[in-house]
């Protein structure tokens, strides 16, 4: 009898699931009414989900069910960090209100669909052609690690009261939903712009330490 647990646990896995782990506490954190530590774990989410192919690229055996299990895995645990995390997130931070609660449902909705869609383009991609693809379709959905932050930066330093928090963060995500849905083209950042995006990243952590 095979003894062996289901699933892969070799290091090309490693930062996907650690990215989901970050994406858990930060929905714990929300929940906990801590949307600044919650913020944090999910720019760690996004991190870890930046570099997550890399990593699994790095290793040349892996067999076609490796490879199919690295693409659901990694939607499985986006969906995660950057559908139901942003979205318990926006809850929390409207105070449990209804528009609050429908803005979360909908952003896990798009997340899910256009995650869904891209390991259907994905898996016939890589029946067609080798190589990494060049494009995303859709905006990513780790977009949202990056604007979140930087609402609240704004906000903190406007002095903004609750209400506005609310409202900013509702349009935001919403429209950010919208973009994961739409079908527009968007240029996969290689080394340079994975840099500029890190480099972005860490200004808004130095502004998040500064305005807290």
């Amino acid at each position: 009898m095979n003894r062996k647990m289901i699933g892969y646990y070799n290091y090309t896995v490693i930062l996907t699931y650690l990215g989901m782990i970050s994406a858990c506490v930060a929905i714990f954190l929300a929940i906990g009414n801590n949307p600044w530590l919650s913020l944090w774990f999910l720019m760690i989410a996004g991190l870890c989900d930046m570099f997550d192919g890399t990593v699994a690229s790095t290793k040349k055996d892996r067999d076609e069910d490796q490879k199919r299990f690295g693409i659901q895995i990694d939607s499985l645990c986006d969906l995660v960090g950057f559908g139901v995390a942003p979205g318990v997130f926006v809850y929390t931070v409207s105070n449990h209100k209804l528009i609050g609660g429908i803005v979360a449902v909908f952003i896990s909705l798009a997340a899910v669909i256009r995650l869904a869609y891209f390991n259907v383009l994905e898996e016939n991609r890589q029946k067609m052609e080798s190589g990494h693809r060049k494009s995303y379709l859709g905006v990513p959905v780790t977009t949202i690690v990056l604007v979140l932050p930087i609402i609240y930066v704004l906000l903190q330093i406007c002095k903004a009261d609750k209400a506005v928090f609310e409202y900013f963060y509702q349009v935001a995500v919403t429209l950010i939903g919208i973009g994961f849905i739409t079908p527009v083209h968007i240029k996969k950042p290689q080394r340079t712009g994975k840099i500029v995006l890190v480099a972005v990243g860490l200004v808004e952590a130095a502004a998040m330490v500064l305005v807290r």
